[in-house]
């Protein structure tokens, strides 16, 4: 602890020669209590206390209070996290972050154990296992929310309408996440494909789809995004250039440094001349929003639905030399037209509302899983914001006489 307290106090003390504004000085005089409040916890709390522990603690704290995104991560942490963009893992299926300071449910991933017991986007986990989730951190959730397959854990949520809070018990699985899904043609010609990950192979396996239906003389697509929480920026940005015309912007990002402001143009794809129709709702975030913004901004389709959850922040994973990371904000998303996605989210230009019961209703067609006579999903003939997508397509195709 005492080399810990000398290279801090040498910090301290070799910094402010250099200091050439108030703020930096500020900066100084606090990492000067920063550095006493340690000296005083070592030499005079009831227990010595693991000199990591007290420092990876504060670190902590420390980039928790900066946003809801932002964290410090521990070696356990940041191999935790490297799970999250592989398509495979165990738990629960549902995508979590810190939203005014509470655990709050981004999207269950349909097929889950999550999604099956009924678990909702703007859900907001209360307790696990009764514990209180309040002083969580969201790998502290995570930690607690994965495990073997086979176990249960019991959470407790919060949701918008209802009077009391909602236990679920709930039996973990080994969670495989297909990241394209369901792709096919009505007997019009009108394309259906969902995306429910943005995943490292999503935008090759969406192309070839796309492709697919193309040679089957698909003249519209209903690109569905509801429930899909994100993934790879990089995967959100080959998505959408499948579908904006060569050299548009998809979407920019803009920080405090010139290294952190981007603009990704895309290169063309194989539907840059499809009619588009975008569903979204709340649990459509980050890569979802990226690629519904770039579509409503650049007029190559309507988006349909209801306002997404409003994630546009970048985070960047900073390495440290002993095995933990920091998880930065370091950016934020922009539409092509300059917008910020962050805290407002894509707004759709036709909402169409699902109540509780046709919601509850499609999650119990989905589970059972059975088709119409034509083969399609009987869900898909009561999804009301599919149907109204297609009469959408429907009716631009016979305005531009396709």
């Amino acid at each position: 602890m005492k080399i810990i307290l000398s290279v801090l106090l040498i910090l301290f003390f070799s910094l402010p020669a250099q200091a050439a504004n108030p703020r930096a000085e500020e900066l100084y005089r606090n990492l000067e209590i920063f550095s006493k409040t340690i000296a005083e916890i070592d030499e005079n709390y009831t227990e010595e206390v693991d000199p990591q522990k007290l420092i990876q603690g504060a670190l902590k704290g420390m980039l928790e209070s900066l946003d809801d995104y932002s964290q410090f991560l521990d070696a356990d942490a940041y191999k935790e996290m490297q799970v999250e963009t592989k398509g495979r893992f165990g738990g629960l299926g549902i995508v979590i972050a810190r939203r005014e300071g509470i655990l709050t449910v981004i999207a269950p991933i349909e097929g889950t154990p999550a999604y099956n017991a009924g678990i909702k986007a703007g859900d907001r986990i209360v307790k696990i296992e009764g514990e209180s989730t309040k002083s969580y951190s969201l790998f502290d959730a995570v930690k607690r929310l994965r495990g073997a397959s086979g176990t249960a854990v019991k959470i407790t949520v919060l949701r918008e309408g209802e009077k009391e809070v909602l236990e679920f018990t709930i039996t973990r699985a080994i969670i495989e996440v297909p990241s394209v899904k369901d792709a096919r043609l009505t007997k019009d010609k009108i394309g259906y494909i969902r995306l429910t990950e943005f995943q490292e192979k999503t935008a090759s396996i969406l192309r070839d789809e796309v492709v697919k239906l193309n040679g089957q003389g698909m003249k519209a697509l209903v690109l569905d995004l509801r429930n899909n929480p994100g993934g790879l920026l990089n995967s959100a940005v080959n998505v959408s250039e499948i579908f904006v015309p060569e050299k548009k912007i998809i979407v920019s990002t803009q920080g405090r440094k010139n290294n952190q402001n981007h603009k990704y143009l895309s290169r063309g794809g194989a539907g840059t001349f499809l009619s588009l129709a975008i569903l979204i709702n709340k649990g459509s975030a980050s890569a979802s929003e990226i690629v519904a913004g770039a579509i409503q901004d650049l007029h190559r389709g309507v988006v349909v639905g209801t306002k997404s959850y409003g994630k546009g922040s970048v985070q960047t994973i900073m390495p440290l030399a002993d095995g933990t990371a920091l998880r930065l904000t370091t950016a934020r998303y922009y539409t092509p037209s300059g917008k910020c996605i962050n805290g407002d989210g894509i707004h759709p230009d036709v909402v169409i509302e699902l109540s509780r019961e046709i919601e509850k209703r499609l999650i119990e067609l989905r589970i059972e899983g059975k088709k119409n006579e034509e083969g399609f999903p009987v869900w898909w003939d009561e999804d009301i914001q599919v149907q109204q997508a297609i009469n959408i397509l429907k009716a631009n195709l016979i305005l531009t006489d396709k």
